[in-house]
């Protein structure tokens, strides 16, 4: 434990804490059982972080997987609360107040901005910028390169594509835009590259293939539009 970067005021931490070389812990951090802090990882002031979560992950490149490249460290800014089993990967800032909850996964170069709530067992993968004041509920997919602006919701089960050609030939992958105030139901799934509009509604279970207007709601598979918002 690299003790000469912890700010011991108010700190709690628990039994089998791995802290590694060039971590830093601000004030009154509390650190369950069995975690780990990773190289380099920022802890800001009046974090909580849970029992056997693993913060500032190096990614790693396999077969056929493209390469992502991390230049910054992990940090997570002041009064976030962690969850247990939680991975966090380097490269990725959350903001202040932010809540990620038990198992929930979030890849490398990653923004989440102020008092936006991450679920349970929630994917949130490579190079996604989410806005705040979100909430991303139980077990939902946010594919990679992915824009989620402020105030959005999304349903449990949600899933998003940012690969057009699903592996079968060159394309610049891109996930879904959601723009401001769009509400997701759960399980709808959304194709690569589409865009929601603000204040639009997608129906729980739709499958979204193309762009939805600002202020409609949209059902079905594929989504249609069913009504405008303000005729609700």
């Amino acid at each position: 434990m690299a003790e000469e970067h912890i700010n011991s005021a108010n700190t709690q931490i628990g039994k089998f804490v791995v802290i590694e070389e060039g971590a830093i812990i601000g004030k009154n951090v509390s650190i369950g059982h069995h975690t780990i802090i990773l190289k380099n990882t920022q802890i800001d002031d009046n974090v909580i972080i849970g029992s056997n979560c693993i913060l500032g992950i190096l990614p790693s490149k396999g077969v056929n997987m493209r390469e992502s490249r991390v230049n910054r460290p992990l940090r997570v800014l002041s009064g976030t609360k962690i969850g247990n089993l939680v991975s966090i990967y380097a490269g990725t800032t959350i903001s202040e107040k932010v809540f990620i909850a038990d198992h929930a996964s979030i890849r490398n170069n990653v923004s989440i901005d102020r008092g936006t709530i991450i679920g349970r067992g929630s994917m949130i993968e490579l190079n996604t910028v989410i806005g705040k004041s979100c909430t991303i509920q139980t077990l939902a997919y946010v594919t990679g390169d992915t824009v989620i602006e402020d105030n959005v919701f999304i349903g449990p089960c949600v899933s998003m594509s940012n690969d057009k050609y699903m592996g079968g030939m060159e394309y610049v992958l891109k996930g879904p835009t959601i723009c401001k105030g769009a509400k997701i139901g759960n399980n709808a799934s959304l194709l690569p590259g589409i865009i929601i509009g603000k204040n639009a509604v997608v129906g729980a279970g739709a499958v979204v293939t193309k762009d939805v207007e600002g202020g409609i709601s949209v059902a079905g598979v594929p989504a249609r539009k069913i009504n405008d918002r303000d005729d609700e």
